[in-house]
């Protein structure tokens, strides 16, 4: 048995996928539980305490999206239960997909195409060779390597900074603290895509937009508690940050009078960088329980200490 809870109306598609890929898996969507000591499996986006409540026999909590934030802050989720990350293609290449195209419009100076146009202006811009500007990736795990193996095809220099030491051949790494700044201080264009735990928290700042090359990008795709929005401000005002993308806020959805909504420098997305497919990650969850119930190890597990 499993429980079903994703919040974004596409439950018919997530039964449509199970149906066809367990189909003696039956799926109940929360909050119709029915007896819960009958549920073995959860798959979960922003669960209320109260979802928790009487799963005696769960034995597998799946996150329906790449972050698990919102599953680490639920007050009641159950501390010996395994919870796995969604690891699946469609989701990646949605990642990649949005990114790439975050980078290519900055590269290309898009941004201040749009800005002529609108003023009916015919002039060219400088343009520099994307062999010479150098895309920083902060958070080197699965999304983060994939887009880094896509960049470097359309022939950026790419960097990449996480929290302890990777290895990656055509990409130079930097981890921890004391390298982060100057990992910032080579980023023409950062992305941000780290899960935010404590330690991430506005790890996008005053000080580290002021790490930055003067003039550099930001394309946040990660979480929205990544950034100190007003820094973010305040670097884009004074022209620090030329630009950025945005499709994670601190509060969603953004309120109607938040700054972003309007200032020149910002593009802004509803939360919608990638998207979980169902019939893929349906997929990828199906497998996940086949493994557990053969005794295997289950893949993407999540430390709840380090909160990813």
């Amino acid at each position: 048995m499993l429980l079903l809870k994703s919040d974004f109306g596409r439950d018919p598609q997530w039964l449509e996928a199970f149906a066809g890929l367990m189909p003696d898996l039956e799926v109940r969507i929360w909050p119709k539980t029915g007896n819960p000591r009958e549920i073995e499996y959860a798959l979960l986006w922003a669960p209320p305490a109260d979802l928790f409540d009487g799963l005696d026999r769960l034995q597998v909590i799946f996150s329906v999206g790449a972050g698990v934030d919102t599953l680490l802050e639920c007050p009641a989720l159950p501390a010996q239960v395994p919870i796995v990350r969604m690891v699946e293609p469609e989701l990646t290449a949605g990642m990649v997909g949005y990114v790439l195209y975050q980078v290519l419009r900055f590269h290309r100076r898009m941004h201040r195409y749009q800005q002529q146009q609108q003023r009916r202006l015919w002039q060219e811009l400088p343009q520099v060779p994307a062999s010479q500007t150098t895309v920083g990736i902060m958070g080197m795990g699965v999304l983060g390597s994939k887009l880094a193996t896509q960049l470097r095809v359309l022939d950026y220099g790419v960097i990449g900074w996480s929290r302890t030491a990777k290895a990656m051949d055509g990409v130079r790494m930097f981890a921890g603290e004391r390298a982060l700044a100057k990992f910032l201080g080579q980023s023409d264009i950062l992305v941000v895509l780290l899960p935010l735990t404590g330690q991430t928290r506005y790890i996008i700042n005053r000080e580290t937009l002021a790490a930055l090359p003067r003039g550099a990008f930001l394309v946040n795709v990660g979480r929205g508690g990544l950034v100190n929005e007003a820094d973010l401000v305040a670097a884009l005002d004074s022209g620090q940050v030329e630009a950025a993308a945005l499709d994670v806020f601190e509060v969603e959805p953004l309120p109607p009078n938040h700054l972003f909504w309007q200032h020149p420098a910002v593009t802004l997305t509803p939360h919608v960088a990638s998207i979980t497919h169902p019939p893929t990650a349906a997929r990828f969850v199906a497998q996940g329980i086949a493994r557990q119930r053969a005794g295997q190890p289950l893949p993407y597990l999540v430390d709840r200490v380090r909160g990813y």
